[in-house]
């Protein structure tokens, strides 16, 4: 059964402790399909398509985020950026982003294992939470 099939999508939410509201299926559906992080202004453009007003889709954001099904990350320019935290407990739940200096696009580098030894350093790292890369995308570079 896919991951974004109404049925199982309803059962993930409320095994969270939440109401599977219509709203909240399809921003978790969406959020599912995509391989980016998405703004909330992304998110509420698709919703709004559907019936449903920007502040819907930012309270089902922020309770998806409570519930612990979303992550919520801000990538220097003041703007959150949502997107599924993995439920495979195999795979890492965190991962980095690339953020283009000209055209603003942020991207999942998830295929990218950081080496042991480039977490030597004079500071102790308990938990590494977010790694941010920024420069140019291929199209940016291009130009």
């Amino acid at each position: 059964m896919p991951l974004t099939d109404g049925e199982t999508l309803r059962k993930t939410i409320r095994s969270k402790g939440l109401r599977a509201t219509p709203a909240r299926i399809k921003t978790l559906r969406l959020l599912h399909q995509t391989d980016y992080p998405m703004t909330h202004a992304d998110v509420a453009k698709h919703l709004t398509t559907m019936g449903f007003d920007q502040a819907t889709a930012y309270r089902n954001l922020n309770d998806l985020v409570e519930s612990g099904m979303v992550r919520k990350t801000e990538v220097g320019d003041h703007v959150w950026r949502f997107e599924l935290i993995e439920s495979d407990k195999k795979k890492n739940h965190t991962h980095p982003h690339f953020l283009c200096l000209d055209c603003g696009d942020v991207s999942c580098l998830k295929d990218i294992k950081l080496p042991k030894d480039s977490l030597k350093s004079n500071v102790q790292i308990q938990k590494v939470t977010e790694i941010l890369l920024r420069g140019y995308c291929r199209n940016c570079k291009l130009n």
